[in-house]
């Protein structure tokens, strides 16, 4: 089975930028809404406006160890978007059921060495920061975060990017024991490292 991991954040947070350390031949990208990557360096594979069919195509035959989802939270607001104008529940229905299947998809179908980064955006709900999602199935039925064994929250303090490993009680963050520290660098080469290291990928 693969390994589906959520990178959590605000936008501006960082979760893109964290991209950077890993080796482009290593990686494939699916951009859901942005075209460009927020730093300098050449080599890496980006499908551009991706969406599940592309995405899905894509994890059925996979060619490498790591896939990002950039930002993962547009495959549910485009969706919304595009069938804004259909009146009733059945929009949001298939909306919480496609994302869904496509996280059981990567944990039951993708190789066991296939790592998948969801990039996503967050929101404050009820106090805590969780991910943003839309319509309430997702939240009140499925609750995305657990359909994760590791969910990451990127953080900026004092100028300072990091991830998250751990909830403090106000937030959806969870990894392993011992598999990170409390608060590590914002670098997902880091983080791709650690996980294959304690699961022996």
């Amino acid at each position: 089975m693969g390994v589906p991991v959520l990178i959590m954040g605000e936008s501006g947070s960082g979760k893109t930028y964290s991209i950077k350390n890993l080796n482009p031949d290593e990686v494939g990208i699916f951009s859901v809404e942005k075209n460009r990557l927020p730093f300098k360096k050449d080599g890496f594979k980006i499908v551009k406006n991706a969406n599940y069919g592309q995405i899905i195509k894509a994890l059925a035959k996979p060619t490498l160890k790591i896939y990002v989802i950039d930002d993962s939270q547009y495959l549910l607001v485009n969706e919304f978007f595009d069938r804004a104008k259909e009146t009733g529940f059945q929009k949001f229905t298939d909306l919480a059921l496609n994302f869904r299947n496509l996280i059981h998809f990567i944990s039951r179908e993708v190789p066991d060495d296939v790592v998948v980064y969801f990039l996503h955006h967050t929101e404050l709900a009820d106090g805590r920061v969780k991910a943003k999602t839309i319509g309430k199935l997702l939240d009140e039925k499925l609750t995305v975060e657990g359909c994760f064994d590791i969910v990451l929250l990127a953080e900026i303090e004092g100028g300072e990017h990091f991830f998250v490993t751990q909830s403090d009680g106000y937030t959806t963050a969870k990894s392993p024991a011992e598999m990170f520290e409390p608060k590590i660098p914002n670098d997902l080469a880091i983080v791709d490292a650690a996980i294959r290291e304690y699961w022996g990928l």
